[in-house]
């Protein structure tokens, strides 16, 4: 389903829970997916759902079976972005544990052909960010130009330029960290306005295991919520009331949606 603040009332949802980078951890994101139904909590998965973790298949089956049954919905990761590229039969750059092991799990898969369109299909058509009353949910970075624009259509399909680019890479400074990884900047937190909150993946800038949260310079904040699922870290998610995002009346600050 298309969330609405109508549409997630008609259908008797409590709030939400935005779960993190997944990364093919089945067993953490099982947990998630079933404590949201139980719950009432319409799920909103922050992109990455596949590459290192022990069984991507099975993650790709289980977020799909949530699409279907109208609970839920991912956002465009980068991970993603290039798992779709790779199933075009597109060259990308392959990491033997990451997507290497993704692509070994789909064509080992009993049901590989109908994994594979599906996962064309459902990347192709993933938001790129995704606005809900008082909370912006974006794999990588928050930028202004997302409040006053709904994501493409065809963010997952086309080359990620732009707020696209942004919102699945974020921002980088061309360097890379004693660990391998990109240096990434964080001066976007600054220009989150006091009345929003945005739940970003793809940056694990945890050191206890718990998501990290950031308040910025206009009193906004920025909830990390990339604990190193499928990397020998656990799961993380957060859960909103209705009340708690702004979706329970009408009033209140402006309701954006990207898909």
């Amino acid at each position: 389903m298309n969330p609405t603040p109508d549409s997630l009332r008609a259908a008797g949802f409590t709030g939400l829970r935005v779960v993190g980078d997944v990364h093919g951890d089945i067993r953490g994101f099982t947990a998630a997916v079933a404590g949201a139904e139980a719950s009432r909590l319409f799920l909103i998965q922050l992109g990455d759902l596949t590459d290192h973790g022990p069984d991507n298949a099975a993650v790709l089956r289980a977020m799909f079976a949530v699409i279907d049954a109208g609970r839920g919905l991912f956002v465009l990761g980068n991970h993603d972005h290039k798992l779709r590229r790779a199933l075009m039969g597109q060259s990308v750059r392959m990491e033997r544990d990451g997507l290497g092991r993704t692509l070994d799990q789909i064509m080992a898969a009993p049901d590989a052909a109908t994994l594979k369109a599906r996962a064309i299909a459902e990347i192709g058509r993933a938001p790129a960010w995704l606005g809900l009353g008082r909370l912006l949910c974006v794999h990588a970075a928050f930028h202004d130009g997302m409040l006053q624009h709904p994501s493409p259509p065809d963010a997952g399909e086309a080359r990620p330029e732009g707020l696209v680019g942004r919102a699945i890479f974020g921002q980088v400074t061309g360097r890379r960290g004693a660990d391998g990884f990109p240096i990434r900047l964080t001066g976007w937190v600054d220009r989150i306005p006091s009345w929003l909150t945005v739940l970003v993946g793809h940056d694990n800038r945890s050191h206890d295991g718990r998501p990290v949260t950031m308040t910025g310079l206009r009193g906004g904040q920025a909830i990390f919520l990339d604990t190193g699922a499928g990397k020998g870290g656990a799961l993380a998610w957060q859960d909103f009331s209705l009340a708690e995002a702004g979706l329970d009346s009408p009033q209140g600050p402006p309701f954006f949606v990207a898909v």
